[in-house]
């Protein structure tokens, strides 16, 4: 059924929720699932097709999660789905190497100028450990500079000052990270050269890489000036240390070159996951050949695992890159380009502060007047305030965003004109209904 107005009836996903808490930590997979930051029962999704959604009780969604960004086509795209199926009738699993790593490959060097040679493994997390390892083996140093707000996955020393999911949670860090760990990590302020620079200046020569998101969209949108990403470029030269773009996100999301393209801006290894799957969980990480060397079996290095190459996985990204190449670059960037139309005058109207950040297919609304670029400048008090209402009128309403204030939204190319103006209605009332 589609639902109208008023609260939907979430029966199913109730009953769902409770048997999961008996069974999973908090009834989830993954902690932002829960809507602990928005209350109510998460949604059990049944299936999705498109831009749409259907959760256990048959209630119906515009889906701007779209699984956390890697469905760039929409659900169950017809091209994803028959790769799947025919990889999947040839066998699952080998452990072994395949054509379709190779070909899968092939394409990402081919669209991404920084990549030289890559390594595939099975999510985001493995891909930016074992960048990290592969730095620290490079480098012989120990050294890791991230920033504030930015998310790098749940290795321990990454998971301080880490984005969305702590922050969703109220906790800057992670318990179970020993302190020696956590130290091996320093952390500076998003946006702000000058820390920048007084800290290279002062220990570059410890750092073995320099991490970031060149993107910042786990803490909401936090679209930096170029300068920085420039500033960081030069001062990781200077030190002799690596300079890690953090693509999970922005990889082929923003084009065939990521954002390192979109900055003209090259690093020497460069993460990613999400579309390169097609909705599989695949990540892969890779750069310069002479830093690339250093990995197993060729050099001292060691990273391994069994799914990683996987074929199924593998024959999903090949299909979703080459659905991108054929023109779908181009129709993403035009469905998002009419939903930043169709919100923004309804956002920048809304009763209550609020501003639309858009780079490229991803979108973040966020609960005051100016676009923020670091974390320490979001109002976080705002957003704890406004955003469980907003959140529970757009879902009475038919849409789905992202249970948490710090989390951006996708456009696919199968956000159709539709889907669009439905959002739209339930941004008006839902902006509304934040109003305190």
């Amino acid at each position: 059924m589609t639902q109208t107005a008023g609260k939907v009836a979430t029966n199913e996903s109730e009953a769902l929720f409770a048997r999961a808490r008996a069974l999973l930590p908090g009834g989830v997979s993954s902690p932002v699932r829960a809507f602990k930051a928005v209350g109510g029962t998460p949604l059990f999704i049944k299936k999705g097709a498109g831009c749409r959604i259907e959760d256990e009780d048959g209630n119906r969604y515009v889906d701007w999660c779209q699984s956390w960004g890697p469905l760039a086509l929409g659900h169950a795209h017809p091209r994803v789905v028959r790769a799947v199926a025919e990889a999947a009738a040839n066998g699952t699993s080998f452990g072994a190497p395949t054509r379709a790593e190779v070909e899968l490959a092939a394409l990402v060097q081919e669209l991404h100028p920084a990549v030289e040679r890559l390594r595939f493994v099975s999510s985001g997390t493995e891909a930016v450990m074992s960048a990290v390892r592969v730095a620290r083996g490079f480098t012989r140093r120990d050294l890791i500079v991230k920033f504030d707000g930015c998310y790098h996955g749940h290795a321990d020393y990454l998971l301080v000052k880490a984005g969305s999911g702590l922050a969703t949670l109220g906790t800057p860090d992670s318990a179970g990270v020993p302190a020696p760990i956590a130290g091996t990590t320093a952390v500076l302020p998003l946006a702000d050269e000058g820390a920048l620079r007084d800290f290279m200046r002062e220990r570059g020569r410890e750092v073995a890489a320099v991490i970031i998101e060149p993107v910042p969209a786990n803490a909401g949108l936090l679209l930096q000036e170029p300068s920085f990403l420039a500033a960081l470029r030069e001062e990781t030269t200077i030190a002799g240390s690596l300079l890690i773009f953090d693509e999970v996100i922005t990889g082929f999301r923003l084009g065939p070159g990521g954002a390192t393209a979109h900055y003209g801006i090259r690093p020497d290894l460069v993460t990613f996951g999400k579309v390169i799957g097609g909705g599989l969980p695949v990540g892969a990480y890779g750069g310069r050949a002479d830093v690339m060397a250093l990995v197993a079996p060729e050099g001292p290095v060691y990273q391994a695992g069994t799914l990683s190459g996987n074929p199924v996985a593998m024959a999903a990204g090949r299909a979703a890159l080459e659905a991108l190449m054929d023109g779908g670059w181009a129709t993403l960037e035009a469905r998002a380009a009419a939903t930043e139309a169709a919100l923004r005058p309804i956002v920048e109207a809304a009763p209550v502060p609020a501003r639309l950040v858009r780079l490229g297919s991803i979108l973040w609304i966020v609960f005051q007047r100016d676009a923020p670029r670091a974390f320490s400048a979001v109002d976080g008090v705002a957003a704890k305030r406004l955003f469980p209402r907003f959140h529970r009128a757009l879902l009475d309403r038919g849409v789905y965003f992202p249970p948490s204030a710090y989390e951006v939204f996708f456009a696919s190319t199968a956000h159709d004109d539709a889907a669009i103006a439905q959002t739209a209605r339930a941004l008006r009332e839902g902006l509304s209904a934040a109003t305190p």
